[in-house]
């Protein structure tokens, strides 16, 4: 087919598009849903990649969070207060490869205040020396947590990203005097904006560091246990065979027998990214199982639509054939309505997916990342939704017979 012909073809063919308002509306619509649930999982998936990166990043390679409690059994009574100091003495000193280990209570729920400025619903985190490179968090401003302010009890603290912006604003909190259930606090430092939500759906950045020590004494708290290790290693290469020492240290520290359970769960980095990817996994199969469905929608609305066209422009198609037309340019004709309507679903589709995919990343349910291959994707969506279901109607068009369609027949 000449150059010129494709032209003069391609150009009726978008007239009809205009022409056929109501109907273009249809179609346009129908498709847009199918691609914006594509661009949602594109966008979803790759955001997830990203964000699933920073955890791992954040959690360390060469780490190992343990908690007192079996998380994975979840006894109706389960102790989760199983982690000892002499746990904690006796792996710092005798488990191989290990070079700090962190121990950690909390008190959740606390009011925090500054001057006339109340702040609720705090997590109160008590640590020894070296919290912010233990966790590999940076300071904004200020100091980390020392050893003398652990054997004195003194009572200063790091504050979170959240609480500091809630009491401070801009100001520096360093320097200033908080008061945590109404006992007065130094904030010594300022941790760095993370931006995500912990395992129970708290938020991360919601928290203010103090001296162990401190919170046992002011919280009045069991003394012999920790609520939780963070532990580090020499060689990130050696995880795996470091978490078997670590379950067996603990195992036997804890005199277990073979058929008993663990009363302890360890998490590392490698589990952590497990769990990420078995959610991003159900999220991928979900998503994609509502795109397929959408755009089956949109495609069978077309595939309709066109098929009604058909008919209601039997006059037209038999006209340009009795004037020498060729089939395959009324199918060409009408697969280049398709296309076009097609197109301006897949673009209207992606903007609504990338709009639903901002609102639901701003109410912290998905985390959205645009990239090239959402823009992409989605355009070559829609044109095989229009290619594939556009393709009966344009061969039933090309295929009708000049004289009854003139009389009407077709």
């Amino acid at each position: 087919m000449r150059p010129r012909l494709i032209s003069r073809v391609t150009g009726m063919g978008l007239e009809a598009v205009w022409a056929f308002k109501l109907r273009s509306l249809f179609v346009v619509l129908g498709v847009a849903l199918g691609i914006a649930s594509l661009t949602l999982i594109v966008t979803a998936v790759d955001g997830a990649n990203r964000k699933a990166m920073e955890i791992v990043d954040m959690f360390g390679p060469n780490s190992a969070l343990i908690f007192g409690g079996n998380f994975k059994k979840r006894a109706v009574g389960m102790r989760t207060l199983t982690l000892t100091r002499e746990d904690e003495a006796r792996m710092r000193d005798s488990l191989p490869g290990v070079y700090q280990v962190l121990p950690m209570r909390a008190k959740r729920g606390q009011t925090v205040k500054y001057g006339n400025r109340n702040y609720p619903d705090v997590l109160i985190l008590g640590t020894t020396q070296d919290y912010s490179d233990s966790w590999d968090w940076p300071l904004v401003e200020g100091r980390d947590l020392t050893a003398e302010d652990e054997e004195r009890g003194t009572k200063v603290a790091l504050l979170g990203d959240k609480p500091a912006r809630e009491l401070f604003g801009d100001e520096s909190p360093i320097g200033k005097v908080i008061y945590i259930s109404n006992i007065p606090f130094q904030v010594v430092g300022r941790l760095m904006y993370r931006g995500f939500t912990t395992g129970g759906g708290g938020d991360i950045d919601n928290r203010i560091i103090i001296p162990l020590s401190t919170l046992l004494q002011r919280y009045n708290l069991d003394r012999k246990y920790h609520r939780a290790l963070r532990v580090k290693f020499h060689e990130a290469d050696y995880m795996e065979a470091h978490t078997e020492n670590l379950r067996s240290f603990l195992r036997h520290q804890h005199k277990l027998g073979e058929t008993e359970d663990d009363d302890f769960t360890i998490l590392t980095a490698d589990e952590v990214l497990r769990f990420l990817s078995m959610f991003k996994g159900g999220l991928t199969i979900f998503l994609g199982v509502t795109a397929t469905i959408a755009m089956l929608v949109g495609g069978f609305v077309l595939a309709n639509l066109f098929s009604i066209s058909v008919s209601e422009r039997a006059e037209e198609i038999g006209l340009k054939k009795a004037l020498g037309a060729r089939s395959s340019s009324i199918m060409l004709q009408f697969l280049v309505e398709a296309c076009a309507l097609t197109l301006m679903g897949g673009i209207l589709g992606l903007f609504l997916g990338l709009g639903l995919g901002q609102f639901l990343s701003r109410l912290d349910i998905l985390t959205i990342q645009f990239s090239w291959k959402a823009f992409l994707m989605a355009l070559a969506g829609s044109q095989v939704v229009g290619l594939i279901f556009g393709l009966k109607p344009a061969k039933q068009a090309a295929d009708l017979d000049p004289i009854q369609a003139l009389r009407g027949d077709g």
